[in-house]
């Protein structure tokens, strides 16, 4: 279905330039600075001086900056900063874009298939996101490569081949070749800077996921902990409050297992949340990585939410109590979708068992076990060939569930960060069985919706019957679903 595009944000160079030269770090991977003088392009908050105005530009991305001639600072090292806000924030076509190229999209299925998943030609979306990106699908994808294939070299043991291929290159030749122009360096040469690499189990490789800080990861554990279903999802909180959590990955080439370690982060600024990847394929390094940073909503800013919300007398509290709280995303929206309609009108605790009772029964054995993960989710065309008599619920909602499979499994419905966030809440909310609540807590997980309001939600109304003024939810706009993390939390204590 064609769309509507929006009209390219254009990048006010003074305030630019203000945080460029306080270097102030809340802006890393908002924009770029390149520098014509020494031909490189640089985060915000790089240490380096900070170079005169008049040979300074600004972009909104490291492809734009890269397709301008500019390349990647060393010092500063650009490419390895939180990705921007503002994608999850507008949900324009462009944020949708970038959210599908990091999954890795065009590298499996080409600008073509990139196109057919927005709704538009290649050729207008080509134009489009070099009108408001400053690059092109195909630069876009390359920077991506570019950036996975860094981290990848600088913190791993694998063979420089296979980093090429995990990265997403179809050549050593062309991976070797982007390095150099993207780098001014050659995949050794970047190795070789390291400070030592870890040694591995096989398949498994070391990342880090950068965040925003204030970053409050205890909360993040203790929500994705209370829902974990055994056998693809384990968590251990520790008595300070950190600790991890590790799940099973259903990715293109085959299944993988995410650990992530979690703790709180306070400060404004940057930090780095440490994965471990365990993959079948590694192939799937830029698709698993893109999944758990939408996982961790890692691409948030902190500050700009927290003292919006702060505003208000009823949160104010809430925020200063937890700063830096983040919205829990998902790795699979199929999956989080079954779980939101197996956790309609019960407990939690409810929803985990009815969740580990159908992956007991229906899930997908993986080959190597790890920390107790033994098991894939069930696909939703197994779900959708069961009865309704297989569940034990309502007979209404397992039809519900059932038919809500069968628009994923034909491919009817689609909930990767791709589609149209309005477009997507009528089509759930169609079929039988699925409502508003429903419809928008899927939003909220699997599109990571920033501005998602559960109204009639057991636990909202909880939270805010301890409060003897009246709320206006309205007024929390654009950052609703931290409100909501933020009440739900509230009640813990």
């Amino acid at each position: 279905m064609e769309q509507t595009a929006t009209a390219p944000e254009v990048l006010d160079f003074e305030r630019c330039y203000t945080a460029v030269q306080s270097r102030d770090r809340r802006f890393d991977g908002v924009f770029y600075t390149a520098v014509r003088s020494t031909g490189i392009y640089c985060r915000p908050s790089c240490p380096a001086r900070t170079p005169a105005s008049r040979n300074v530009s600004f972009h909104r991305t490291a492809a734009a900056a890269q397709a301008a001639g500019y390349r990647a600072c060393k010092r500063c090292l650009p490419d390895a900063t939180p990705g921007s806000p503002d994608w999850n924030l507008a949900a324009t076509v462009a944020g949708r874009a970038m959210r599908l190229i990091s999954d890795g999209v065009v590298d499996r299925e080409g600008v073509e298939g990139l196109a057919t998943r927005l709704g538009y030609t290649s050729r207008h979306l080509s134009r489009l996101l070099t009108t408001e990106l400053g690059a092109g699908p195909l630069a876009l994808a390359r920077t991506q490569r570019a950036q996975t294939a860094r981290a990848l070299v600088e913190s791993t043991t694998l063979s420089l081949a296979d980093v090429a291929f995990a990265a997403g290159f179809s050549s050593v030749r062309q991976f070797n070749d982007t390095m150099l122009e993207v780098y001014a360096a050659t995949p050794s040469e970047l190795r070789g800077r390291r400070n030592g690499g870890k040694a591995e189990a096989t398949g498994a490789i070391e990342l880090r996921i950068a965040v925003r800080t204030p970053f409050r990861g205890s909360a993040l554990l203790d929500f994705l902990a209370a829902r974990a279903i055994p056998g693809i999802e384990v968590a251990e909180v520790r008595a300070d409050g950190s600790g991890w959590y590790a799940r099973t990955l259903d990715l293109p080439h085959g299944p993988g297992v995410a650990r992530v370690e979690l703790a709180d982060v306070g400060g404004v600024g940057s930090s780095y949340v440490p994965l471990r990847l365990t993959l079948d394929d590694l192939r799937d390094t830029t698709a698993a990585l893109a999944r758990m940073r939408a996982l961790l909503d890692a691409d948030a800013d902190p500050v700009a939410v927290d003292s919006h919300l702060a505003a208000d007398p009823v949160l104010r509290p809430l925020v200063e109590r937890r700063p830096g709280l983040r919205v829990p995303g998902h790795v699979d929206g199929a999956e989080i979708a079954v779980r939101a309609v197996l956790g309609q009108q019960v407990t939690v605790v409810a929803a985990r068992t009815a969740a580990a009772r159908l992956v007991a029964s229906h899930g997908r054995p993986i080959a190597t076990a790890t920390d107790g993960l033994t098991h894939l989710f069930p696909d939703a065309a197994t779900i959708a060939a069961m009865s309704p008599e297989d569940f034990k619920m309502p007979r209404a909602r397992g039809r519900a569930l059932i038919g809500m499979s069968a628009a994923l499994a034909s491919g009817e419905l689609v909930l990767d960060r791709g589609p149209d966030r309005a477009d997507l809440r009528r089509a759930l909310i169609a079929l039988p069985g699925i409502g508003p609540w429903t419809a928008d807590y899927i939003a909220l997980r699997a599109l990571g919706h920033p501005d998602i309001w559960l109204p009639t939600d057991v636990g909202v109304r909880n939270a805010l019957a301890r409060h003897d003024v009246a709320v206006t939810p309205e007024t929390w706009a654009p950052w609703r679903s931290y409100a909501l993390l933020h009440l739900w939390t509230s009640l813990e204590g």
